[in-house]
């Protein structure tokens, strides 16, 4: 009787956390379905720890975060790791002259990945402007991330 009672709760506690994992994990893709109250809370508070470095090493991140301070108002911390505020930083800079016309929000889509990849062709990216951060668009940050050390 008691390894029932043990195995329901711990089913109900990895089904619980299980859907909050999901509930997190989708917040931030295009796909998502429009979230309640409560998760837009859980994702706003979770968005200025988003750290999306799309394959680069935190110097690397570090070099793109001495560009952006220098040239793009970037104020965070140069510590290698692309949040929140590096990506408005880097949205700015795309809306320039890269096509990005979203809302600078520091917020990693399908924009701000389309807007990255016109800016990389530059930097020997040659794919599609798909808005999709696939390898070759990971290849090219890299270079376009290494060719931003003199800033640093």
């Amino acid at each position: 009787m008691r390894s029932n009672v043990l195995i329901k709760t711990l089913v109900s506690v990895t089904t619980a956390v299980g859907i909050a994992a999901g509930g997190l994990a989708a917040a931030g893709t295009a796909s998502a379905a429009p979230a309640s109250a409560e998760k837009t809370s859980v994702s706003a508070e979770a968005a200025p720890f988003a750290v999306v470095n799309l394959g680069l090493s935190t110097t690397q991140a570090r070099n793109v975060q001495c560009y952006l301070k220098n040239s793009w108002r970037y104020t965070g911390a140069l510590d290698g790791q692309l949040g929140t505020n590096s990506w408005k930083a880097m949205q700015r800079r795309l809306a320039l002259d890269k096509g990005y016309t979203g809302a600078i929000d520091g917020i990693v889509g399908p924009g701000t990945i389309s807007a990255l990849q016109r800016l990389l062709r530059g930097w020997q990216y040659t794919g599609a402007i798909d808005g999709i951060a696939g390898p070759a668009t990971q290849a090219a940050f890299k270079r376009y991330a290494n060719g931003q050390a003199p800033y640093c």
